[in-house]
């Protein structure tokens, strides 16, 4: 017989190499205070950037219905916001922003805790897969239709009796906060290496690719997803047949979204900064000090 048919020795006390690969290798040290680490990052981001994202997003609301123009209502609401500060940070608005951002910032935290665990990965790891843009969607876009839902009806056309939100204006935003998601959660991982590579080395004692990546694609995304928005805004704003049997027609709405649309992005940009850039950084921030505490 030769040597190579013989049957192998295993010495008591040594494992197989099938033995070694049916280990768990799953990483659980401190699973419970890192998932704690998660909701800590998200809440702390949120918290931070609420307030101005509700103002921001009543003036949006406010200059596409008529109701009032987008500078004068940031004005209001500032002076509102410095003279009775309550009134602002404890209002509905501001708590639905910050249950729409905590719980996409939390999501992607938990995606990430998650892809750490099972892949045996250092805690302050983080992903970019489509597990997590999936995630991140469904937690961002399922409050957040609910959010706009409420805020047509609060600050819609003066006079104009609250009536249930279309679905295609639904959808409109379902679109939009996809957009606005993948370009938050998973294109700053796959970005920022590539900035960091054409970045002098002076440039990085300043910022680093991925933070850059944090604030730039959220931003620049909404130069596309904007006219989403207003479209969906103007289905539930004037409907197809108005007052006296006036026909709105889609080349109305069209170019009603083309003089609306540069001073919009403008103005969702300004808000999407706070949210994903600021609180994106924020929450990367905190998160990463603290996980690395953990490891």
């Amino acid at each position: 017989m030769k040597d190579s048919d013989a049957p192998a020795l295993v010495l008591a006390g040594t494992t197989t190499p099938e033995q070694i690969t049916t280990k768990n290798t799953w990483n659980t040290k401190n699973l419970t205070s890192r998932l704690g680490t998660d909701f800590l990052s998200a809440a702390s981001a949120a918290s931070m950037v609420a307030p101005i994202i509700a103002i921001i997003d009543r003036s949006i609301m406010e200059n596409a219905s008529g109701a009032n123009t987008l500078a004068n209502s940031v004005k209001s609401s500032l002076r509102t916001l410095f003279t009775r500060p309550h009134t602002i940070l404890f209002s509905k608005p501001t708590a639905l922003i910050f249950c729409l951002y905590g719980g996409t910032y939390l999501t992607a935290n938990a995606v990430d805790t998650s892809f750490s665990t099972v892949n045996n990965k250092p805690a302050s790891s983080v992903t970019a897969g489509t597990t997590k843009f999936a995630a991140s969607s469904a937690a961002n876009i399922g409050v957040c239709i609910y959010k706009d839902q409420v805020f047509v009806r609060m600050f819609g056309p003066p006079g104009v009796v609250p009536r249930p939100v279309p679905l295609a204006s639904y959808t409109l935003f379902a679109l939009r906060d996809c957009l606005t998601i993948f370009a938050s959660f998973n294109v700053p991982p796959l970005l920022g290496p590539y900035l960091d590579k054409r970045f002098s080395e002076e440039m990085k004692k300043r910022v680093s690719g991925l933070y850059a990546a944090q604030f730039m694609a959220p931003a620049m995304v909404q130069f596309i997803s904007t006219p989403m928005h207003l479209f969906g805004l103007d289905l539930y704003n004037r409907q197809a047949t108005g007052p006296g049997g006036a026909v709105v027609t889609m080349r109305d709405r069209l170019d009603l979204v083309r003089r609306n649309w540069f001073i919009s992005s403008v103005a969702r940009i300004c808000r999407i900064v706070p949210a994903f850039g600021v609180g994106g950084v924020v929450n990367m921030k905190v998160r990463k000090n603290l996980m690395t505490k953990l490891e």
